[in-house]
């Protein structure tokens, strides 16, 4: 079992949202998303999606788009985005998700020997602190998270890869410690992935947390092709 990842589907069947105001190379990205998807991911794969899916506004719409990916080879694991608002509650989304499409709400989940636990995350300080609001959301997707990880270790078993995905990246360069990396670094997740971020260069994200690896996987960043994260086998390897 191969585990890639790619966030930032934005797909918009139901909703139009023409994604070349960030640029030339978005033009028809849904169909780059689907070719090279098929290219890349086999059967028996587990592909991560940590956010902004689909430009819907309610769930039967952002059915739509994701009923593009059922055809597609690989379990998928969802994670909501910021521009997700379609998202509804756990117990609704679940009952509406397809066979083979899992989603982590506060919780995680287990496909093999890989864990996945997350959360949407939010702002985190820079070089300048945050506002008193985002302060408290960004505590309050730390209390989130760690209810994931307490999920994550009910379910994990010795030899189980944990990996830990997030919609924003865990930190703001020049990356200061948060309420969010505070709990990555008491997880100790095998790897943390995230997205979020348009148009910039894998050499300028954020690489790790602590020593643990981070991967941007914003699908433009991706060229829209998904990326491989590890090879289950025995021990997992982590890809590069």
């Amino acid at each position: 079992m191969r585990v890639y990842a790619i966030a930032d589907l934005h797909l918009a069947t139901v909703t139009p949202k023409p994604m070349t105001v960030f640029g030339p190379q978005w033009a028809d990205h849904p169909q780059a998303i689907y070719d090279r998807w098929c290219e890349t991911v086999r059967d028996g794969d587990v592909v991560l999606l940590p956010g902004d899916l689909s430009w819907a506004m309610r769930l039967p719409e952002a059915m739509q788009d994701l009923g593009t990916l059922t055809a597609l080879p690989g379990t998928k694991v969802l994670l909501r985005g910021n521009h997700d608002y379609w998202w509804p509650t756990a117990a609704k989304l679940r009952a509406a998700l397809p066979p083979g499409m899992l989603a982590v709400v506060n919780d995680a989940v287990r496909v093999g020997t890989v864990v996945v636990c997350g959360t949407r995350g939010w702002l985190t300080p820079g070089h300048e602190p945050l506002a008193p609001d985002d302060e408290r959301l960004l505590v309050r997707e730390a209390e989130r998270l760690s209810l994931s990880v307490q999920a994550a270790e009910r379910l994990r078993q010795p030899g189980d890869t944990l990996i830990l995905m997030q919609h924003y990246p865990p930190a703001t360069s020049p990356y200061p410690p948060n309420p969010i990396t505070r709990v990555i670094e008491a997880a100790r997740p095998d790897l943390v992935v995230y997205g979020h971020l348009h148009g910039v260069p894998v050499e300028r994200s954020m690489r790790h947390v602590n020593g643990i690896p981070a991967h941007l996987v914003a699908a433009d960043v991706l060229k829209f092709t998904p990326k491989l994260l590890l090879e289950t086998g025995g021990q997992g390897r982590i890809g590069g």
